[in-house]
């Protein structure tokens, strides 16, 4: 296949959904390598507030375009709010791009337990809505008004960030588990709807990885030391293992891969 300067990366834009940590920052920074230009979303206090701007300045030092939101991705208001500031961009640009590649890696969730010793500690109602609603739903929602908006380039990919939570037990994380099977459960739905209009729809599964996110799950460092000593590759999975291959799953040859969940954790979900 012969790479036309439409069918490549260079100048088109990537939406980022949890852009300033973790899988999101790793696959910022690999995309605007690529030669893309980054919108990016996230929700930072003061205090980590810095680290989205470094990440800025870094992508800024590229060469690149780059437009970060500090804002709530699962507010209704606030996504169309952002999407409203990206279509005025993307007008202002003026050379026809639109997003190339929505990347989905919203962490934010509640963890506990179901059926607690103490049953007011057991997970609420809303604590379990909310943790579906944003790890997962909101992969719809953002979808959806996307292509509402017609903000999709042809032959756009979505990835969404998932775990081998979504099949296996861990202790408190039972939430974020059903929220990850239900994430790989949009996507598939999404990868069929969305076949027609030339934009593939895959979950990455990542192994173990030391993030923000999953520095916040009780008993990460047994989750964290199990992991290193399972994976065949001998350590646990980087953000930027995950990046590189979201980069290469980018390129127009993967146009017949889609409604997959793809596993970037060096073979540890095989290991049992």
């Amino acid at each position: 296949m012969v790479v036309t300067e439409r069918e490549s990366l260079s100048g088109s834009w990537a939406l980022i959904l949890g852009a300033s940590s973790g899988f999101g920052a790793a696959v910022a920074l690999e995309l605007a390598r690529k030669g893309m230009n980054i919108f990016g979303v996230h929700l930072d206090r003061s205090s980590t507030l810095p680290r989205a701007q470094a990440l800025v300045g870094e992508i800024e030092g590229m060469g690149r375009k780059v437009q970060f939101f500090n804002t709530n991705a699962a507010s209704a208001e606030r996504r169309a709010e952002v999407l409203e500031a990206v279509q005025q961009r993307l007008q202002e640009e003026g050379d026809g791009r639109k997003i190339r590649v929505l990347f989905h890696s919203l962490a934010f969730g509640s963890l506990g337990e179901f059926i607690a010793d103490d049953p007011r500690k057991a997970i609420k109602q809303s604590q379990l809505e909310m943790t579906l609603d944003v790890m997962a739903n909101s992969l719809v929602y953002w979808t959806q008004d996307l292509v509402g908006r017609d903000l999709f380039e042809p032959d756009s990919r979505i990835f969404a960030m998932t775990s081998s939570g979504s099949h296996r037990v861990w202790a408190s994380y039972g939430a974020v588990s059903a929220a990850k099977a239900c994430l790989e459960a949009h996507v598939r739905q999404l990868a069929v709807e969305l076949a027609r209009k030339r934009i593939t729809v895959n979950a990455v599964r990542a192994g173990v990885t030391d993030t923000p996110a999953a520095r916040a799950i009780p008993g990460y460092e047994k989750l964290a030391h199990e992991a290193s000593t399972r994976n065949p590759m001998g350590r646990m999975t980087r953000p930027e293992d995950v990046a590189a291959a979201v980069g290469a799953l980018c390129d127009p040859g993967t146009y017949w891969m889609t409604g997959n969940v793809l596993g970037v954790d060096g073979g540890e979900d095989n290991m049992g």
